[in-house]
């Protein structure tokens, strides 16, 4: 990734870390939209200077079309997007509020939308893309009081290998990745640590991602790549 140009969202969060550290080790220059600036300098607190002097960060809403558009514009090139944006709230179904489903997508799928939309957009014209985007193991096993997050999340499947087929006959290739549990502060915050060493470790992930993100990966397209751990 020596070089790339490569667009990170959620790049300060618990999986984000991960993945920012795993590309900057492997040369890329990072652009990392953000809404809360006490992220940023959390994250630039754990990075040496000369990491940080390769990170442009980017106010931005993922869920604002007109956002996500402003974003764009400040981008001259895009050879790769890790999109990392997401999240899930639990209830049954017939307890969900169609004000919780509609953000569930909101979050999910339609973030996943728009930047790979707009990262197309970039990528075409020079014949050069690497787009990553995170699914969800429940993506392909649903499971209880997750309706709208594996509903949302295989969404997010269909429309990277949508874009896989799309982007043939190019140097553009789409891969999402499947992971079950990740071991973050706010899942342990969320469902205790009891099984966390079971869990997949973000720098596990933010490999198989920036894998995936790098011209090492050029001949795999369309792949839906378990990460499970040992859940």
């Amino acid at each position: 990734m020596q070089g790339r140009q490569v667009l990170i969202t959620g790049g300060t969060g618990g999986l984000g870390v991960g993945v920012t550290t795993e590309a900057l080790a492997l040369g890329a220059n990072v652009t990392i939209p953000y809404i809360d600036n006490s992220e940023v300098e959390r994250l630039k607190g754990l990075l040496a200077p000369a990491d940080i002097a390769r990170i442009r960060f980017l106010n931005a809403d993922l869920t604002n079309e007109r956002s996500v558009t402003q974003l764009f514009e400040n981008l001259q090139r895009v050879d790769a997007l890790i999109h990392l944006v997401g999240g899930f709230s639990m209830g049954k179904t017939h307890e969900y509020s169609y004000i919780d489903w509609k953000r569930d997508f909101d979050l999910n799928l339609n973030t996943t939308f728009l930047m790979c939309q707009h990262s197309l957009r970039k990528m075409l014209p020079q014949n050069y893309g690497r787009i990553v985007t995170i699914g969800s193991r429940g993506a392909m096993e649903p499971v209880g009081q997750l309706a709208a997050y594996c509903a949302s999340k295989a969404g997010v499947v269909a429309l990277t290998r949508a874009i896989a087929e799309e982007t043939k006959g190019s140097n553009i290739t789409a891969n999402v990745v499947l992971p079950s549990v990740i071991d973050t502060p706010g899942n342990r915050a969320a469902m205790g640590a009891d099984n966390a060493d079971a869990w997949v470790k973000p720098a596990s992930l933010a490999k198989v991602i920036c894998f995936l993100a790098s011209e090492a990966a050029k001949d795999i397209r369309g792949a839906a790549v378990p990460v499970y751990g040992n859940v």
